[in-house]
């Protein structure tokens, strides 16, 4: 009996560290998932076949028996990832199935296809994977029109409007808090699993009242670990409160007077929310897997 017997097409969400896979029947019900797995980062691009075929085999054929089609989003498509998918220019609907990027696999069992990114003109900027996400949401809100925030370590805000991504800015403030908190003269005064709330509520209201302070405030965080008898949680919080301050202070004018619509599910789109709240605004907050996995269909069934 054919391995593919109920499974019609695989979906791949391929991030810089971390690679989500799923096994879909022709409805597009999931049969079988991967939650974990090497991320772009950790390949080279002649490894990827070889790596996602290790993953995947078990669901196909032994033989050539027909082609089981893949479609991939994120850094697969990348310069240094499996091969290289193209940009669209925003202002462009999220996902275009006839843009995708067709790669050629030594085994014949498989058809794959990467997701394009979007790039924008000025100011420059790019996203890959995020698109995806974005689509997923419109699959469900298609006359959605206001901003989509993705956090992360590269933090997006998007504004959509008629189901295109008209614009968006990147913030690199995961980044930023992680190179602080593991290589910086901060990294032994934040050591700690856990954020205090009010900590960091008071640390986000000093930077987004006043953004040009974030340097200074910055180091007040090591002078105070020197001088005052403070737990780290605190100066954690400190630095996280700081950091997305001075970010929202930037993004003002994506999403002020607009609706929010919020795609993460781990502790940092927690504290996005609770800074949003702290400036009186209501968001709506949707799960990574299921939109990009949403989005993922939305490719695959209108190609």
């Amino acid at each position: 009996m054919s391995k593919l017997k109920d499974i019609s097409w695989i979906a791949a969400d391929w991030g810089t560290s971390n690679l989500r896979v799923w096994a879909l029947d022709q409805n597009g019900n999931v049969v079988k998932t991967i939650n974990q797995g090497k991320g772009m980062s950790a390949l080279l691009p002649n490894e990827f076949e070889p790596y996602f075929m290790g993953l995947i085999e078990k669901w196909l054929p032994e033989k050539t028996e027909m082609e089981c089609p893949v479609v991939i989003c994120g850094m697969a498509g990348a310069k240094t990832g499996w091969k290289e998918a193209s940009y669209m220019e925003a202002p462009c609907s999220p996902i275009n199935p006839d843009k995708t990027t067709l790669v050629q696999t030594m085994d014949q069992r498989i058809s794959v296809r990467i997701l394009p990114g979007i790039m924008q003109a000025s100011p420059s900027d790019v996203m890959r994977g995020e698109e995806t996400q974005i689509a997923g949401y419109l699959s469900k809100k298609p006359n959605f029109d206001g901003v989509i925030c993705l956090p992360g370590t590269h933090t997006k805000w998007v504004h959509i409007s008629a189901g295109e991504i008209i614009s968006f800015r990147t913030f690199m403030t995961g980044e930023i808090f992680q190179l602080l908190s593991e290589y910086s003269i901060l990294k032994n005064s934040v050591k700690s699993d856990k954020i205090d709330t009010d900590s960091f509520l008071q640390a986000f209201e000093d930077t987004y009242s006043n953004p040009a302070l974030l340097s200074s405030k910055l180091f007040g965080i090591r002078a105070t670990d020197l001088l005052e008898n403070i737990p780290t949680k605190l100066l954690k919080a400190k630095l996280s409160g700081y950091l997305i301050g001075s970010e929202l202070a930037g993004s003002k004018s994506y999403w002020l007077g607009r609706d929010i619509v919020m795609i993460g599910n781990d502790n940092l789109c927690v504290l996005y929310e609770k800074a949003l709240k702290k400036l009186g605004l209501n968001i709506s907050l949707e799960n990574t897997q299921d939109i990009t996995l949403n989005g993922l269909k939305q490719a695959y069934f209108n190609r």
